[in-house]
Order: C-alpha cells, then structure tokens, then sequence
C-alpha cells in the first residue's frame, strides 16, 4: 500500500504508461526512441531504494543495458535513413533493429541480464518487467522484422527458457526463464496477427499478475518457502491451478493461446518449431509440478514456526482470479461458436 500512497511512485507510474503510449502511437522511429528513453528513466527510480543494495545493483545493471540497447537501436535507424536504399543493408540492419528490441525486452539469446536483475526486486517490479515492459519492444519488433531471423529466436527462447529454469531455486528467477519461454510463444503469435499476440500478452500478464500478487501476500522468494510455512490448503490448490495454467497444460485457460498459435504452425507445416514449442512447454511444466509437489505432497514434521495469514478480501480476490483459469476449457469453446 506504501508503494500506491507514495506520490513519486505514482508520477513514475503515470510517466512509465505514458511513454509506452508514445512509442507505440508515434510515426517515426526518432519518436519510438524517445518513449523508450522515458520508460527507462521512470522505470529506474522505482526499482532502486537506498536501503537495499541488491536493489541498488539491478537498477544500475539495468539502466546499463537499456542505454546499451538504446544506442544499438538509434545507431540502426540513422543507418536506416543514410542507406535507405541499399538492400543488402536493409537485410542486416532488419536484424540490428529486432537485435536491440530482442535485447530491451531479455530475450533469448540477450537474455543473461534479465534473470539476474529480477532477483533484486520486488514483486511488484518483477511483475511490470515480466509484462509491461515487454509492450514496446514487442510492438516495435512487429513494425519492422525479419521473418526468418525471427523464426530462428522464437526456437532459442522456447530452448533456453525451458532448460534454463529446471535447476531454479529461487520463484523469481524461476518466472524469468518463463517469461523467456513465453516469449517464444509471443513472437510466434506476432508473426500470426496482432490481435492474437494482444489476446497472449494480456492472458500471460493476467496469470503473471496472480502469481506475483500470492508470493507478495506470502512474503515468499524461494522454492523451500513454500513447504516450511504452514498454507491454508485451498491456497496451495489455488497455487498449483495457476501454475498448471502458466504452463499451458490443456484444461486450463493458459492453454487457449497455445492451441491456436500450435494450430497455425501446423496449417503452415512449421512442424519443427511446433514440436519445440510443445516439448519446451513439457519441460516448463515438469518443474512448475515439481514446485507444486514440494509445497502439497511434502509435510514436515517438525513444527513449523510460520503461519500465514491472508485477509479474507485478498483471499476472495485470489480465489475468484484461480476459478477463472481453471474455467478455461469453456472459455476455449466459444472459439468454435
């Protein structure tokens, strides 16, 4: 609540929106780069606090490898004004251009910064560089792409994202090497149309949003965490629906998206990156079973010092967010009607 009631953060909030709203909206690649430099700069004061270095050492990290970014996307598009016409540039600077936009949202394979700056940070923060801060890049990416180049990273990020996660200690770090499997699932459904990459962004952000929002209520940043405190068992329930749904397993809303974008892939005999996808989704799932596992099926005997306790407003809030994706399989019917 100290985060909502604080006026900075809000003004950081606001100016964070805003900027996605101008690079998305602009009509000039000079315009697109200034809404990202905004976004950068309202994003910085709300990940550092002076009173946690790890903290400290994400927004530095971070702020360092979005100028990095920033400078290889400007330097792509004063190319692209120089040799306009020149099509053997236009091929490399496509790739230059989807490169720093690949590199701005910690795709695979720019990818290294993006696990270890979300262990320094809050919940809250995590959430916003899981979800919004991809919506830039990802509409950027969509106005100017290489076809094939892109194809090539959708394959890397479903592989590293899967492999990457499975010997993951940490929730935090855990969920980035998801979202990098995720994003592999986004850029396909970038290549289908845009509407359906808004209707995977905006459900992956949904189940994003609920799994941030328990770990915060829980106070909880590690797997262990899970099975040393004492849950209510309907919350564990509850954990182990949206995880499942996370991971896109078919009865589960999570699911939706996959099946049509797994459809298209076949419809354009793209066998090789659908049976990818689908193993890469196995893997992610195997190791979202093994958190539910250790946090249901594991009991420790000896006393546990911890119990937590969930007000009920948030408890209903939780509850009624769960119900909504283990009811994916209607939802998903209405597709054919």
């Amino acid at each position: 609540m100290y985060l909502l009631m604080n006026s900075n953060k809000m003004f950081f909030y606001f100016i964070l929106i805003f900027s996605t709203l101008i690079s998305i909206s602009s009509n000039s690649w000079m315009g697109c780069w200034i809404g990202l430099e905004i976004n950068l700069l309202s994003f910085i004061p709300l990940i550092s606090n002076s009173n946690n270095l790890m903290m400290s050492e994400a927004s530095l990290k971070y702020f360092l490898i979005q100028t990095i970014a920033s400078i290889n996307f400007l330097f792509s598009i004063l190319l692209k004004l120089i040799m306009m016409k020149n099509f053997e540039m236009n091929f490399l600077l496509t790739i230059l251009i989807n490169s720093s936009m690949m590199t701005k949202m910690g795709s695979a394979p720019f990818h290294f910064w993006f696990p270890n700056i979300i262990e320094g940070m809050s919940w809250l923060n995590c959430f916003i560089l899981m979800s919004w801060q991809k919506i830039t890049p990802m509409i950027l990416l969509s106005y100017y792409m290489n076809k094939n180049f892109l194809m090539l990273i959708m394959m890397i990020n479903s592989i590293i994202g899967a492999i990457g996660g499975i010997n993951q200690i940490s929730l935090r770090k855990l969920l980035s090497f998801s979202s990098i499997n995720n994003l592999g699932w986004m850029m396909s459904s970038i290549l289908i149309s845009e509407t359906l990459w808004l209707l995977y962004f905006m459900l992956y952000s949904f189940f994003i949003s609920i799994m941030c929002f328990m770990f915060y209520m829980m106070n909880v940043f590690f797997i262990n965490q899970l099975f040393i405190f004492n849950f209510n068992y309907l919350l564990k329930f509850m954990l182990m629906i949206n995880f499942l749904s996370l991971g896109g397993l078919p009865p589960f809303l999570g699911f939706f998206p996959k099946w049509i974008i797994i459809n298209f892939l076949m419809m354009n005999n793209l066998y090789i990156i659908m049976f990818i996808f689908v193993m890469m989704s196995l893997i992610t799932l195997f190791f979202y079973i093994r958190i539910i596992f250790s946090c249901i099926l594991f009991n420790y005997l000896k006393l546990k010092w911890f119990k937590i306790h969930i007000k009920n407003n948030f408890f209903s809030f939780i509850l009624f967010f769960s119900l909504i994706s283990s009811l994916g399989m209607i939802f998903s019917t209405m597709f054919f009607i």
